[in-house]
């Protein structure tokens, strides 16, 4: 079979996969998959340029408000279930190069990319240990010491985990244990798995195979997030940690006073207002963590492509962003930072893909 052949083949195979689960037709996707490896296709390509492609397009289906959240569940899950018995239609061999442990940081539930790992390094002949999404350091650090892995695959959807994957990383290097870390979370670039320390990045399961076949270097010693982010002396990302509740009442409050129609919003479009200032407060404190402002106004440019889809405009952000400003306006780095965003804000849409 030719290359172009080879690829004209898996794209129909992820075109009929795409209409199988966006009809919530489990069985017809599991069909999908049988008929894709009964053709000779690669069961790492069925994996990564099937399943995965069309698990991508499913979000940015959602994004774009072509998906509802539940389709987009239905989807979700029916990819899921087919990956859970992708194992059982074909043979792999014997494990030879050595034992992997992935895992999600703990809050993520965003677990289908890390998913797709240990199935790729099944394939290519390692050992691996799946633990599933949202894994408490404490019971990850358990694990690594009974189980004695090679190293530990970390897997972050959202970037405002990264201060728990900071911690996570840091315990799994005390117990020895190198770590890779890969997801949307740790930047396109792989910038914030360098920040926190990681001795590898992958952008995405098949990078990170490759870069498994040749060991990881082994943890240097101990260290404290100081040691990484020596700008976190200055206390904002705690403050403002600790305040967010607050915060997202105070602008609530001062929206109602800006904007007089929110008066009239019901209390479930009150709660779903509060819920967006909560995430809005969430980025702003990782940007904080971090030190970089591209995560909060990359956050932002994604936000505004949400609501421009669904018919809201994405200048309501702007007053939001306003008062946080008012109210942090003793926090140099937090108002610098709200400041840019709002320029940013008043360019040209940036497009809806999610967020690291």
């Amino acid at each position: 079979m030719s290359t172009a052949t080879r690829t004209t083949a898996v794209a129909e195979h992820a075109e009929r996969l795409w209409d199988a689960v966006t009809a919530g037709d489990e069985y017809a996707a599991g069909d999908v998959v049988v008929r894709a490896l009964g053709d000779g296709t690669d069961p790492e390509t069925v994996l990564l340029d099937v399943i995965a492609a069309v698990q991508r397009r499913v979000g940015r289906e959602w994004a774009a408000n072509r998906l509802t959240v539940a389709q987009e569940h239905a989807a979700t899950a029916i990819n899921d279930r087919v990956l859970a018995t992708f194992g059982y239609v074909l043979s792999r061999p014997e494990p030879h190069l050595g034992r992997i442990t992935v895992a999600c940081v703990d809050g993520e539930w965003h677990a289908m990319p890390a998913r797709l790992l240990p199935e790729v390094l099944r394939l290519r002949g390692f050992g691996a240990d799946y633990l599933g999404a949202q894994v408490p350091a404490p019971h990850l650090v358990a694990h690594l010491h009974r189980t004695g892995p090679d190293a530990v695959a970390l897997s972050g959807s959202l970037a405002t985990r990264l201060p728990t994957a900071h911690a996570t990383i840091t315990a799994c290097q005390a117990a020895a244990t190198p770590v890779i870390a890969g997801g949307a979370a740790f930047g396109p670039d792989g910038r914030y798995a360098r920040l926190l320390g990681a001795e590898a990045w992958a952008p995405d399961a098949r990078a990170a195979a490759d870069r498994l076949a040749e060991p990881l270097p082994r943890p240097q010693t101990a260290h404290l997030p100081l040691d990484d982010l020596p700008h976190l002396a200055d206390q904002e990302y705690t403050l403002v940690t600790r305040s967010s509740g607050r915060l997202v009442k105070t602008v609530l409050a001062g929206l109602e006073e800006r904007l007089p129609a929110m008066r009239a919003y019901t209390d479930l479009q009150r709660q779903y207002t509060a819920e967006d200032l909560a995430h809005v407060v969430e980025y702003l404190a990782t940007a904080l963590y971090v030190g970089d402002g591209e995560l909060f106004t990359g956050f932002l440019s994604w936000t505004a492509g949400i609501l421009t889809a669904r018919g809201v405009p994405a200048a309501s952000l702007v007053p939001a962003l306003e008062l946080l400003e008012a109210e942090l306006r003793d926090f140099p780095r937090a108002t610098g930072l709200l400041r840019t965003a709002r320029t940013h804000l008043a360019e040209p849409a940036a497009g809806s893909e999610r967020p690291a």
